[in-house]
């Protein structure tokens, strides 16, 4: 049964670096009944995604089955910004919403994410509403 349901589940990956929100993200997104998957910084994302530098892109094809990444921007090695900038270079993965989130609202960071091609801004802690929206987002973005 949860097979079937499971292909009409947007499905999202989840980048934070903190495991307490990435757990609140995650059960937020489950709630709005949406596929989740989590990965602790943005080097572990890019190899989920088939995007690490030594990877193949060729050889891995999870990032066709994602259909929104959410992220924290302060991360270590690697920021959300950073990220973002790695997923919108990637012929395969650049039309993929890519939401940036963050506790500290720096309006010079938001424009920066902004113009390179996020999709929103959200400011922690997320709320069942702030998810509900992108739900309803990303269903319009699988088309």
């Amino acid at each position: 049964m949860e097979e079937i349901l499971a292909s009409d589940e947007p499905h999202v990956l989840a980048v934070d670096d903190n495991l307490v929100d990435r757990k609140l993200v995650e059960t937020l997104l489950k709630k709005s009944s949406c596929k989740v998957t989590t990965a602790e910084d943005g080097l572990r994302a890019l190899e989920y995604l088939g995007l690490a530098a030594h990877q193949d892109s060729s050889t891995n094809n999870n990032g066709s089955k994602v259909n929104m990444i959410i992220t924290d921007y302060c991360m270590p090695g690697m920021t959300g910004y950073e990220l973002l900038k790695k997923i919108k270079e990637s012929l395969i993965m650049k039309d993929v919403p890519v939401v940036i989130v963050s506790s500290e609202n720096i309006p010079t960071r938001i424009n920066q994410c902004m113009e390179e091609g996020a999709q929103i801004f959200m400011l922690k802690p997320l709320k069942h509403s702030d998810v509900e929206s992108l739900r309803c987002q990303i269903m319009q973005c699988r088309g």
